[in-house]
């Protein structure tokens, strides 16, 4: 058997079962929303809590790893993310509500730094396919986790939403007799000598500012269209909600289409070109989605959904390859902060949607993508970048 396929999967099962939690989150808002009388804009704050906590512990745990491995914290994340999620429905009062929401952020930081840069020293060649299906598992827990978060709390009530531990603790169960096959995969691409910059790019920092900004547009799309979907189909919610779970199921699960698809196009036609290509396509799908109505709201929200997530691994990887030492720390910065801050945006519209309804935020959602294009066009990364990496 090829163990490092072996361990790309483990990694990438690892990923999906952390993200389990993540997608939950959002779907999970209405009623918890309904439970503690919020308005739309704390509802928006609970979000917020959570992924401020892992957009700001994440470089740290990244710049952390990057001097010394720590491939536990792939089973400490997942466990602590699961346990967080579990802890939600039992929550006695808005101050533990937020705690628990945090504790579930506190997981995400520690598992993703770590799996971003494992993933990298294992795919070694073609590090976006690599990445991308690492992503993959990250795509398919955030599809299913909202589904399965309406499935468990329609049947069972919200203390139903508990039973999300489960793949985190499964997950968690299963890295332990991996980690030390991960650390010496890390430890022989450390030993290797540093690789030489093969962007031309001279102020990489700048770059990858760019960057972290293009994503953070990215995110607040992503996340806000997740959030704003339930509340858009609240009447469906209440009546039907098979409605909205396969809805959201297609949105965020044709991520994995867009990743798979994502990784090896943009190895082909270079990382910058894709990822301008991504944002740009995405401002008339999602105006065409929200204006939509029938069947084809299903079809635009899988293909809004594949087309936002299809950068996802790339974003990764460029920043890895202007900072090839620091590739969990670059990992961080994209994941945890850039990503992360996608909970202030989803606050932001939740102002907006307090003042002038839930319709209205859900069009201005529709900015973002459009900012982002026009910054990847002043990327200081040459479009034609296709590249294998040794």
């Amino acid at each position: 058997m090829n163990r490092p396929r072996v361990l790309l999967f483990l990694l990438s099962f690892g990923h999906m079962c952390t993200d389990i939690v993540q997608g939950a989150l959002p779907a999970l808002l209405p009623y918890l929303k309904d439970r503690f009388s919020l308005s739309y804009t704390v509802t928006g704050a609970l979000l917020l809590a959570a992924h401020l906590t892992s957009s700001v512990i994440q470089p740290l745990f990244g710049y952390v790893t990057d001097r010394k491995p720590f491939p536990v914290l792939l089973a400490v994340g997942c466990l602590v993310s699961g346990a967080g999620i579990a802890l939600v429905p039992f929550s006695p009062g808005f101050a533990w509500l937020v705690a628990f929401v945090m504790f579930t952020g506190l997981g995400t930081a520690a598992f993703h730094p770590e799996g971003f840069k494992a993933t990298a020293c294992i795919a070694s060649v073609k590090r976006a396919t690599g990445m991308s299906l690492f992503s993959v598992g990250g795509n398919l827990g955030f599809s299913i986790g909202a589904p399965a978060a309406i499935f468990l709390v329609s049947r069972y009530g919200l203390h139903g939403a508990a039973g999300l531990l489960a793949p985190a603790a499964l997950a968690g169960a299963l890295f332990l007799p991996a980690l030390p096959h991960i650390r010496r995969r890390i430890a022989e691409v450390a030993e290797r000598p540093a690789p030489p910059g093969r962007n031309g790019v001279e102020r990489p920092l700048y770059a990858v500012s760019l960057i972290v900004l293009i994503v953070v547009f990215r995110s607040w799309t992503q996340l806000g269209l997740a959030t704003y979907i339930p509340f858009l189909y609240r009447a469906e919610l209440s009546e039907n909600p098979d409605f909205v779970a396969m809805l959201l199921f297609l949105f965020l699960g044709a991520g994995t289409i867009g990743t798979l698809a994502g990784g090896p196009l943009a190895d082909r036609i270079g990382h910058r070109k894709m990822l301008f290509a991504s944002m740009a396509l995405q401002v008339p799908l999602v105006h065409l989605f929200l204006i939509s109505k029938g069947w084809l709201v299903f079809a635009l929200a899988a293909a809004v959904g594949a087309t936002i997530v299809s950068t996802f691994s790339v974003t990764i990887v460029m920043a890895q390859e202007l900072f090839p030492r620091r590739m969990a720390t670059a990992s961080g910065a994209i994941a945890g902060f850039a990503i992360g801050t996608g909970g202030i945006g989803v606050t932001l519209l939740g102002m907006v949607a307090d003042r002038y309804g839930v319709p209205a935020a859900a069009h201005l959602i529709n900015v973002l993508p459009a900012a982002g294009a026009l910054l990847a066009l002043g990327l200081p990364i040459p479009w034609k970048q296709a590249q294998e990496l040794a």
